[in-house]
């Protein structure tokens, strides 16, 4: 990938991007800067806490934490792919990246994308056996299962956002040079190429039907199993306690996956537009924010498990 940035910054007209942004208004880029400051660091918070109390208490070693754990491990890094650099942005005049330092969060802010996908898929799948097959489920939710599914997700991501970086980055960039976005992202800079981007658009499709729509569909599918089961309790205080979970879950998905899909299975061959940025916002911002609230502070155990790190806050460190 280093090679081929190489080559496009000699043969390209271009060496830099300049961010449009989500807004040329000072007041306005003041309240952005607060709130998404203030969105990052409760995502951030919010994720380390997670992660410390899975790891600290012994009675969350259950796959659910695991899977958990690893959403807000990938979620950290996911928003700190972007959001920093949208901070930034909004204060400073000049709001320009370098061709390789875009290429860079290009690739990143891509591949934690997708592993959020299919993260998801996979955590959709856990609740699916815990509830639907009991019996089955420590046998086949192992711990060897659990670590191979989260690998087959980070590897998946990873080299597929590999694949549809280097193709756009062989394309040739001669100019305009205005990224109408607030960060790099591939449906953005494509816009800019300097040549038919037909099949870029073919490949993202094809990517988009793999890594975002079949895990969707997964979720759909096990969602759809769940709560058939849930129907089938006699009691009406479990079924509304499980519905309303099920409901939050399902709530975020569509959010994450809802926009995701909007954005990278349309036709680009219009330019972006403004609205492309606010749907943006929902999957790179919004979604991973809410991951804390619907996943895990929603939960009881885990709600149980932060009082007691409460009570013995030494055993956190």
């Amino acid at each position: 990938t280093t090679g081929i940035i190489m080559a496009r910054e000699n043969q390209s007209v271009v060496t830099e991007f300049i961010f449009q942004g989500l807004s040329s208004q000072p007041r306005t880029q003041t309240v952005l800067f607060t709130v998404f400051l203030v969105f990052y660091l409760f995502t951030i918070f919010g994720n380390i806490m997670i992660i410390t109390v899975i790891r600290a208490d012994c009675q969350l070693q259950a796959p659910m934490y695991f899977f958990l754990a690893n959403l807000s491990f990938l979620d950290i890094c996911y928003v700190s792919s972007n959001i920093p650099q949208m901070l930034v942005n909004l204060f400073t005049k000049k709001r320009t990246i370098s061709f390789s330092g875009c290429a860079a969060q290009m690739y990143f802010s891509l591949a934690f994308g997708m592993t959020e996908c299919v993260l998801l898929g996979v955590m959709a799948y856990d609740r699916y056996m815990a509830i639907c097959h009991p019996l089955l489920y420590t046998t086949v939710m192992n711990r060897k299962v659990c670590i191979h599914m989260v690998m087959a997700s980070w590897t998946s991501s990873l080299l597929s956002s590999m694949v549809i970086n280097s193709l756009t980055l062989q394309l040739p960039f001669c100019g305009p040079d205005i990224l109408n976005h607030y960060f790099c992202e591939v449906p953005a800079v494509l816009a800019l190429a300097c040549a038919d981007t037909a099949l870029m658009e073919l490949v993202i499709f094809i990517f988009s039907i793999l890594i975002v729509f079949i895990p969707f569909l997964l979720i759909i599918t096990s969602y759809a199993h769940i709560l058939f089961a849930i129907l089938k309790i006699q009691s009406a205080h479990v079924q509304s306690k499980a519905f309303s979970t099920c409901g939050s879950h399902l709530t975020v998905v569509t959010i994450f996956y809802g926009t995701a899909i909007c954005m990278y299975m349309n036709p680009k061959s219009r330019p972006p537009q403004d609205r492309d940025k606010v749907v943006a916002v929902f999957y790179t911002i919004v979604a991973p924010m809410l991951n804390p609230l619907i996943y895990s502070l929603r939960n009881k155990d885990m709600k149980r498990a932060l009082r007691r790190a409460m009570n013995r806050p030494k055993s956190l460190f």
